[in-house]
């Protein structure tokens, strides 16, 4: 289908459809149940990246920055970027040993609901197969359709397909190029490249209009266009149940074309009888017509609509390097009953390597979480909150990339969550001794009263008393452990 006649298509689709292009019309739509139930899905940041793998996921960009290290290493290991640009790397990335049922396999023992592969990254190479972009994996580097594959692995195996689209910011993203004589500047890879659009000093804000700039100029008409389409067919081609966007989408000149591709994406999950949303980031989208994201964030208190953080196991990079450091899984488990407890999602990347293997230590989190989970999951999934997300004196801090080390939990940090006449009370930082849940206080004429209360992943009861100072439980011994215990306390 040509351009053209996606465009028409795109205005037929909003037409017959009840979703229209206005916030009014998109305002209500609903987060999708099994996404609010299911709690956990795998993040996947896997591209050409993944072959120099230095930096982090940015080094399409940064490698030709003279004022980064990206740009000296790859002088000493490749060459000047005008003979040996990024474009040079696809031959290398192979994905030899990719093999999507095994990756899927990965993240069902994690405990995973959901995937979230990257479609297309900044870089402007899409990982799936299209019509409009002549750089994707269908053709080059491993030559394999890794969107179909995993969505074919996904629903097998009963979790659901979801992808993400980075290409918003791919209108400026390799601009570094045009500052220095690279192949950037060769029209021969235009389409790879992109408008690159360059200004002196440049930072992404420099091309953004908000309210702190509104006069500042965003993308072009005719580029928003090409993104639009390129998008939609996206969505025909393997109808994720989530569709992710990256930050950029904030900018005032997107405002036209997420109404357009809300509703377009909206009534096609009504044909396919499929619930679905859009993640955004900041204010790209207003309250009610998708669902927020904190980037390696997290929110203070309980949400009153669901929310989403997507976070990495990698500290460093959100695709493979040789020197990430990585999260304890420990400090992953405590995130996501944290997030849970305020009514969020977590959505947790892992970043493969170039030959389509995952590094051990990811694995080794992934095990770990799911061998918990399998105890505790219970308290965690299709659960809702409770009257209050927790009680302690620790808890994280709001706002964006704010996740990297732990949290520094004691004893008497604990998270509440509620599920069928049952409140779970996780202690995030168990030291074996007895505890005091002060948020249970005996009030017979406040409270309901408490049935009995167990310590999942074992067959006993705990006992337990209540007065006014809380609801005091009984540890029995042999519970010493690094991780998180969860108490299912049975209302009357």
């Amino acid at each position: 289908m040509t351009q053209e006649a996606y465009l028409q298509e795109i205005e037929r689709v909003i037409s017959d459809g009840p979703y229209k292009a206005s916030w009014a019309s998109l305002t209500g739509h609903r987060t999708p149940e099994w996404y609010t139930r299911g709690k956990l899905g795998i993040f996947i940041h896997w591209g050409i990246y993944a072959v120099p793998a230095l930096g982090n996921e940015w080094y399409a960009r940064n490698m030709y920055n003279p004022q980064r290290r990206e740009y000296q290493y790859h002088l000493e290991h490749f060459g000047d970027p005008k003979t040996f640009g990024y474009k040079d790397f696809i031959p290398r990335f192979k994905g030899e040993r990719f093999d999507a049922r095994e990756w899927v396999k990965l993240f069902s023992s994690a405990g995973a609901r959901f995937i979230l592969p990257v479609a297309e990254h900044h870089d402007g190479f899409a990982m799936y197969d299209t019509a409009f972009n002549r750089w994707n994996s269908l053709k080059l580097g491993p030559e394999r359709d890794v969107m179909g594959e995993l969505k074919q692995a996904a629903e097998d195996a009963g979790l659901k397909f979801c992808a993400s689209s980075h290409r918003a910011e791919h209108y400026f993203f390799m601009n570094m190029g045009r500052a220095i004589d690279s192949d950037v500047n060769d029209p021969a890879y235009a389409d790879l490249y992109g408008p690159a659009v360059y200004l002196p000093e440049f930072t992404p804000d420099h091309l953004e209009q908000t309210t702190e700039n509104p006069s500042n100029p965003g993308p072009t008409e005719e580029w928003l266009t090409d993104w639009m389409v390129r998008t939609c067919e996206f969505i025909d081609r393997y109808q994720p149940k989530v569709l992710y966007f990256d930050w950029w989408i904030k900018n005032y000149a997107f405002k036209p074309y997420l109404k357009k591709i809300a509703a377009y994406y909206y009534n096609r999950a009504i044909q396919w009888g499929e619930e679905v949303t859009i993640n955004y980031k900041w204010d790209a989208f207003p309250p009610g017509v998708a669902t927020f994201d904190v980037e390696r964030g997290a929110l203070t208190g309980i949400s009153p609509v669901p929310w989403q953080t997507c976070t990495a196991i990698g500290k460093n990079s959100w695709g493979y390097t040789r020197e990430n450091r990585f999260k304890s899984s420990r400090q992953i488990i405590c995130d996501l009953i944290d997030i849970v407890s305020k009514n969020g999602i977590l959505l947790l990347n892992v970043g493969p390597r170039a030959d389509g293997t995952i590094t051990a230590e990811e694995s080794t989190v992934l095990l770990e979480l799911g061998a918990w989970l399998s105890r505790c999951g219970e308290g965690i999934y299709d659960t809702v909150p409770w009257k209050t997300f927790g009680e302690g004196s620790v808890n994280a801090e709001e706002g964006f990339f704010m996740d990297s080390e732990e949290k520094g939990y004691t004893p008497e940090d604990f998270r509440f969550t509620y599920k069928n006449g049952s409140v779970y009370a996780f202690q995030l930082c168990p030291d074996g001794r007895d505890i005091t849940l002060r948020s249970l206080p005996g009030h017979p004429f406040a409270d309901p009263g408490i049935e009995a209360v167990r310590l999942l992943g074992s067959d006993d009861d705990i006992s337990w008393t209540r007065d006014k100072e809380g609801l005091h439980l009984q540890v029995p011994s042999g519970t010493e452990t690094d991780f998180p215990l969860c108490f299912r306390i049975d209302l009357m």
